[in-house]
């Protein structure tokens, strides 16, 4: 892990930086997916996140606050997640803490190289 600046992270998973790589890009890991994302990917991966909100939920399903029905569009449009409603809380969560972090970070620089 000393290969890595830790932005955020919560109970489904991470976000960082590696040190090692020059790039602007972030590392969002949750449940066993990784994706490398701008963040104008993560500005757009929030938005879907919003999208999916509107989703109907199963009725009446045996799998109760488990139930994987719905379907979380990514930034890569090849790309479909199923998740749950407290999946996608935990989810939105990491990407909206991310999102902070990565433009409070950058406006910190910004000011310190005036």
């Amino acid at each position: 892990m000393e290969n890595i600046i830790k932005i955020y992270d919560n109970a489904i998973g991470i976000s960082f930086q590696w040190t090692h790589i020059e790039t602007d890009l972030t590392q969002i890991i949750f449940r066993d997916i990784g994706f490398h994302l701008s963040e104008e990917e993560l500005e757009l991966f929030t938005d879907k996140i919003t999208e999916a909100k509107f989703q109907k939920q199963c009725k009446n399903c045996d799998m109760g606050p488990n139930c994987k029905s719905i379907l979380l569009q990514t930034p890569l449009s090849k790309v479909t997640l199923a998740v749950s409603l407290s999946e996608l809380q935990q989810i939105e969560d990491l990407l909206k803490g991310t999102l902070f972090q990565v433009k409070l970070n950058k406006y910190i620089n910004d000011i310190c190289k005036n």
